[in-house]
């Protein structure tokens, strides 16, 4: 295919992005080129809300081909966890076709160069910029999160976090020169001289493992940061959300033919119902690369079973906020609630358990007890979500019924706090809207422990009880060692206990938040400045998005000869 998009138009076009996404990674100040408001893309033009929602109504009901090598038939069968089924049809591949058409345009894709990848890839992610609006409705009837969350998580935060991949795939590739000279003297004889050169070569092929609840956001870091290093891609999205990071795959499919490369580059791997094709492709030889957000149970299958590739996992955690005493009692009451309703508790970063001495907190407003301090929460929740409309803005929906089933069944695990009640969605009479249930254990007691120290993915948090702070840290220590966590919350005034709580986080590699009361919330991370996950303890062996996640996808090949 003849090239529509020059090099000299890309470099043009997306290295002044690139380099100012170098400096943010360098200096880890606040930036972003992808605005977070929806009115900021085009309003009243091709690019606003309309016509996103339009362009998503569109895609109901209708086949979306890709134009893939091996396609042997046609699947489907999303259901929005709003109650409307999308109609779309996605090419299923066969395999034995598809890997190796994948691979012969690598060699083209590898010699092209650091520079030349990265801004094929930022023109891919300008052009599912220009289509936020369509993306956030398809991340919406997928995920189940709110319009405005999947607008912001599932437009410009996922093209922040793969423009940030992009960033550091680029840097640890041009670490090494290209070229070098090469002499050493040798006394009174001619000097030995070697010219030398450097060539970043791909791993393998990539295969990027979707998810249910963040298909762009958790996608996209994986699927960039491979492509960026000379990796073909293949995208096995989560069957039940499948239209994001297939709309993806196209966007990149198109960019890539256009700029002279070969679209099989990147594809599709959508399955059948219960076909359960992860596990077989995990472990084709072709798949040097993977990268999985998901279960333990199944990150950990991966870890120990695709030895033939590269495995990068974000599976789950107990995630854990520590309250020994509050400078805002009000601003820490409110920040929780925020953080406990956002989405559910859908979140891997979610808080679970919330760790308070049985003997009370010291606030700005005088002590209060362990009942009181939950019992204010609690109000502080019903506060938030006491307004239906506000409430399905924060919620969504939950996204499927294991979740559902979680939440009824925890209100059986200990004294409730606050109860979960059931929200009607006018828009979406087929949504099952539910707002968080707390429940409180005692920390002493084994039957207690079995709960608290076990995910419990959703809309549950336990206010578990502790005979004291030092107590509280180290049942902190315990959790993050034994069961990881994505996130850790810490409420003090006392620098004792926070360089206590601090030590545990570094030890432990946890990634820390202290006295949140604004609008900044623990289960959120800022691309190009924060770290999502640390790679250092058992609910991640990667962290989104430092060297240690794209410098392994590639490697260096010398070739030297006499100068």
């Amino acid at each position: 295919m003849a090239a529509e998009l020059t090099a000299h138009q890309l470099i043009a076009a997306h290295r002044p992005t690139l380099d100012q996404a170098l400096e943010a990674i360098r200096t880890r100040a606040y930036w972003s080129p992808h605005p977070e408001h929806p009115k900021a893309y085009g309003e009243g033009g091709s690019l606003d809300m309309a016509a996103g929602k339009a362009a998503f109504d569109a895609l109901l009901g209708t086949r979306l081909d890709l134009g893939q090598p091996g396609t042997d038939g046609f699947v489907g069968g999303e259901v929005s966890p709003y109650g409307i089924e999308l109609g779309v049809e996605y090419p299923h591949a066969d395999l034995d076709v598809l890997l190796p058409a994948m691979k012969a345009g690598q060699k083209a894709w590898r010699d092209a160069g650091a520079e030349i990848r990265a801004v094929v890839c930022l023109e891919i992610l300008k052009r599912i910029s220009d289509r936020t609006h369509e993306f956030a409705h398809a991340v919406m009837h997928t995920s189940g999160q709110a319009f405005m969350m999947a607008f912001q998580a599932g437009g410009p935060h996922a093209q922040d976090r793969g423009l940030e991949a992009v960033a550091y795939a680029y840097v640890e590739q041009v670490r090494t020169p290209d070229t070098a000279e090469w002499t050493k003297p040798q006394g009174k004889r001619d000097p030995l001289a070697l010219t030398k050169q450097f060539t970043p070569v791909p791993r393998g092929t990539g295969l990027v493992i979707g998810c249910n609840t963040f298909p762009t956001w958790n996608g996209y870091p994986g699927l960039f940061a491979s492509l960026a290093t000379g990796n073909a891609v293949l995208v096995k999205p989560h069957p039940r959300a499948v239209l994001p990071l297939a709309l993806t795959v196209q966007v990149a499919r198109d960019v890539l033919g256009e700029a002279g490369f070969d679209p099989n580059l990147v594809a599709l791997a959508a399955e059948r119902p219960g076909e359960g094709i992860a596990k077989t492709l995990a472990t084709r030889p072709e798949i040097r690369i993977i990268d999985y957000t998901g279960s333990t149970e199944f990150g950990d299958w991966l870890e120990a079973n695709a030895r033939q590739a590269q495995v990068y996992t974000e599976k789950a955690g107990v995630n854990t906020v520590l309250v020994e005493s509050a400078g805002d009692y009000k601003g820490m009451l409110s920040n929780l609630a925020f953080s406990l309703s956002l989405y559910s508790g859908q979140m891997c970063t979610t808080p679970q358990n919330l760790l308070i001495p049985r003997d009370g907190i010291r606030t700005d407003e005088g002590p209060k007890t362990f009942d009181e301090v939950v019992a204010d929460l609690a109000r502080s929740v019903d506060g938030l979500l006491g307004d239906d409309a506000r409430a399905n803005a924060l919620l969504g929906a939950i996204v499927n019924p294991d979740v559902k089933a979680r939440l009824e069944a925890a209100a059986g695990l200990g004294e409730v706090a606050l109860t979960s009640r059931e929200i009607a969605n006018p828009e979406f009479p087929g949504a099952v809207v539910r707002t968080p249930v707390v429940v409180k254990l005692d920390g002493a007691k084994p039957d207690a422990e079995a709960a608290y120290m076990s995910e419990c993915f959703g809309p549950v948090s336990f206010a578990v009880a502790v005979d004291s702070a030092a107590d509280a840290v180290e049942l902190l220590r315990r959790t993050i060692r034994e069961k990881g966590a994505m996130t850790v919350g810490a409420y003090t005034t006392d620098e004792e206990v926070e360089q206590a709580v601090r030590e545990v986080c570094l030890e432990e590699a946890a990634q820390l938040s202290l006295n949140l009361v604004g609008g900044v919330y623990v289960n959120q991370t800022a691309a190009f400045s924060d770290f999502h996950g640390s790679g250092g303890n058992p609910a991640a062996n990667s962290a989104l998005c430092d060297g240690a996640f794209v410098a392994n996808r590639f490697r260096v090949v010398e070739v030297r000869r006499e100068a």
